[in-house]
């Protein structure tokens, strides 16, 4: 069997169609569905079970999974909401619940593959290489995540099994529609260009010229190839940036999908007063730990990447049953 936490989610439930494609249908999904949007990412994927986040927790404490063959476990769920300002919220969801899952895999010697971020550089302005010298936290997501990532360093030379944090920089694809206003600018493009004709940008802030801000983007099924490819292989313990090592601007964003949508055009709107010092202006992965760890799958040409994308949102948005 196969774990998978934030299974209903984006990245999670990408995560399990995959492995579908690839013959695995005994998979635990495991999730909140409370939000009421989320199921359906679950509608078109196979899966043995379903179990709440909280029963969950409940059954490992209570050792029901005792016995159970379980060949690994993919901690995908979290609350991502960046503009949550509740930190105690944030390290009972992000950091306790990790913890106790970690602890759970340890024990048992399940290969613990997890999400991180690339909020846990901040701003960026020491780089974005897995090290103490370039992390920040700019709001409490990033801190619960940099946290955990902490905690996993000391915990990495004493585990006999395999663990594997993947700093994911800025992910877009199928299956993200719940996500509202933490959805990836290229949703949100689609769906403004669908509603306006136009795409809206920040007007220039922090010397960046107007749509000049640039991220690293990453097509979530590169995502899911990093992630399959470690547990796969064996890869080696330890945290990892998971983006494609090249950052691009939002203006060239929009027109990537202006031009697979094939109409809209860009508009520019005052940047936010709220997201003043909290915002990263530059984003971009150093792929140099992932590469030397042997991952060789490469990643998916943006444009590529958006034309596809766009094709499936135009069919629809999620992935079928069977498919």
């Amino acid at each position: 069997m196969i774990i998978v936490t934030g299974g209903a989610g984006f990245i999670g439930s990408n995560i399990v169609k995959e492995l579908n494609r690839r013959g695995r249908t005994d998979i635990l999904v495991i999730d909140d569905l409370k939000d009421g949007q989320n199921y359906r990412n679950l509608r078109g994927l196979q899966f043995i079970d379903y179990q709440h986040k909280d029963d969950f927790l409940q059954s490992i404490e209570n050792d029901d999974f005792d016995g159970t063959d379980i060949d690994a476990v993919f901690h995908e769920g979290a609350c991502s909401d960046t503009m949550e300002y509740d930190v105690n919220f944030m390290m009972r969801t992000n950091y306790e619940y990790s913890k106790l899952l970690l602890h759970f895999c340890l024990q048992h010697r399940i290969p613990f593959l997890y999400a991180s971020s690339a909020s846990t550089y901040g701003a960026g302005k020491n780089g974005f290489r897995e090290g103490d010298e370039c992390e920040d936290a700019l709001n409490p997501y990033a801190f619960s995540k940099l946290v955990f990532d902490r905690y996993v360093r000391q915990v990495v030379p004493e585990a006999h099994s395999q663990i594997v944090g993947l700093r994911y920089f800025n992910v877009y694809g199928p299956q993200e529609h719940h996500k509202g206003k933490m959805a990836s600018i290229f949703y949100q493009l689609v769906d403004q260009i669908q509603e306006t004709g136009k795409a809206r940008l920040f007007k220039g802030t922090d010397g960046y010229a107007d749509g000049e801000q640039r991220r690293d983007f990453v097509y979530v099924k590169d995502v899911v190839r990093v992630n399959l490819w470690f547990w796969e292989n064996g890869g080696p313990s330890g945290i990892y940036n998971c983006g494609t090592g090249h950052a691009h601007s939002y203006n060239e964003a929009a027109k990537a999908v202006i031009k697979a949508l094939g109409k809209g055009e860009i508009a520019y709107r005052e940047f936010p007063a709220i997201l003043r010092g909290k915002y990263q202006n530059f984003t971009e992965a150093d792929p140099t730990h992932l590469l030397n760890a042997g991952y060789d799958g490469g990643f998916t040409e943006m444009e590529a990447a958006v034309r596809e994308y766009v094709g499936f949102l135009n069919r629809g948005g999620y992935y079928s049953y069977g498919e």
